[in-house]
C-alpha cells in the first residue's frame, strides 16, 4: 500500500526481514484466493476493449497495442519451440 521496500516497513514496524517476509506472504495468499479473490477480482472478457489509459498514453500504447498479459489481465499458457528452448531458460 505504502510503496516502500520491505526492509523500509521492517524498519517502520521494527521487525525482522524474516518476519515482513513470512507476514506478506501470507497476505498475498489471502488477497489471491478464497472469499475475497472471488468477490473483487473481476477478469476482462475476451471482447472487452482496451483501457483508455493505454490506447491514450504513447507511452504504452505503441508497445502494447497486440500484447496480450497483465496489461489486460489475461494470460495464455505458451511453449517456446524446440530451437527457441535454451534461449528461454531461466527466464522470468
Amino acid at each position: 500500500v505504502t510503496g516502500l521496500s520491505a526492509r523500509h516497513v521492517g524498519e517502520r514496524f521494527q521487525r525482522s526481514m524474516d518476519t515482513i517476509s513470512r507476514y506478506f506472504k501470507k497476505m498475498v495468499e489471502a488477497f489471491s484466493e478464497g472469499p475475497i479473490y472471488g468477490t473483487y477480482v473481476r477478469l476482462p472478457r475476451a471482447d472487452s476493449p482496451i483501457p483508455s489509459r493505454i490506447t491514450n498514453n504513447p507511452k504504452f500504447y505503441p508497445f502494447f497495442k497486440d500484447a496480450i498479459g497483465a496489461i489486460d489481465g489475461t494470460h495464455i499458457a505458451c511453449m517456446p519451440s524446440a530451437n527457441e528452448r535454451d534461449l528461454m531458460r531461466n527466464r522470468k
